[in-house]
């Protein structure tokens, strides 16, 4: 049994929240030099340009990417082998949550009751996704959530009858729905499968995933490919203006589901598709 006090953790999510709100995940950022190349209307070179120069100027001048420095969600798998010390898992990560925003002159967005909207002041509290597995580590990975995105981001109960065909379908047609809110161009994570609520919790952890890696097994590897060329070919482009790139990449995950239910989950992410990981 190894001991672990909750200050690491508290710590380690008060530097994770400011580094993902500062500093975009290289292989995204490639990714974003990748489409300004491939553009061939010069407004959409532009904006990609101007994109990819602000990811630069917030690493250099130590500033949020977006304004909009999003949710406080931390994915945390807790070893089995690990016992926690010191004080309350929970509280800690708020805590560090609070030190993120309020110290790194973040943009506090939480509200306390969805319908009287106060703010809390501090971000908190954070959206927690606690997974117990195997071994003595903690891993953490924070990912601030933008709502201008999540605001587009889709659930379907599919009937098993519903053909992959159909599926795919409702995905891009959500994209073209969605058109320039989401800020594109755009990171999607699909989720299928699992029950209602475990669906939206896969496709929100496909946007996790590095976009240089695409899904294990090759049917949805496939699948994803499809979806991205399907939803490029929509032509929203950069910020809405038309162009080759509406999406920088298509995650999709999967889970066993029940014999009568076929659930499938769009969690959409903006260019700014931010997530910073660290394993105590």
């Amino acid at each position: 049994m190894r001991e672990v006090n909750v200050q690491l953790i508290e710590d380690a999510v008060a530097e994770l929240f400011q580094q993902a709100n500062r500093v975009l995940p290289q292989d995204l950022a490639d990714r974003i030099a990748e489409a300004k190349c491939a553009e061939c209307a010069s407004l959409a070179q532009s904006i990609m340009g101007d994109i990819y120069e602000n990811l630069a100027a917030a690493e250099k001048m130590h500033v949020p990417i977006c304004q909009d420095t999003g949710m406080a969600v931390l994915f945390c798998d807790l070893g089995q082998d690990v016992h926690l010390v010191g004080g309350d898992f929970e509280q800690a990560v708020n805590r560090g949550v609070a030190r993120a925003y309020k110290g790194g002159y973040l943009r506090c967005s939480v509200v306390a009751d969805p319908l009287r909207r106060k703010n809390t002041g501090d971000n908190t509290p954070a959206v927690i996704h606690l997974r117990l597995v195997p071994g003595d580590k903690i891993t953490l990975n924070a990912a601030p959530k933008g709502f201008g995105s999540e605001n587009m981001s889709r659930l379907q109960m599919f009937t098993p009858s519903a053909t992959q065909e159909e599926i795919e379908d409702y995905i891009v047609d959500c994209v073209r729905k969605a058109g320039s809110n989401p800020c594109p161009p755009m990171v999607l994570g699909v989720g299928i499968g699992g029950d209602f609520e475990s669906c939206a919790l896969l496709a929100k952890k496909a946007l996790c995933r590095p976009v240089s890696v695409q899904n294990a097994d090759p049917f949805y590897a496939e699948m994803e490919t499809r979806l991205l060329d399907k939803v490029n070919a929509l032509g929203i482009g950069p910020q809405g203006f038309g162009g080759k790139t509406t999406a920088l990449s298509v995650a999709v995950e999967t889970a066993p589901t029940h014999i009568a239910g076929l659930p499938v989950a769009l969690n959409v992410g903006c260019h700014v598709t931010r997530h910073a990981g660290m394993i105590i």
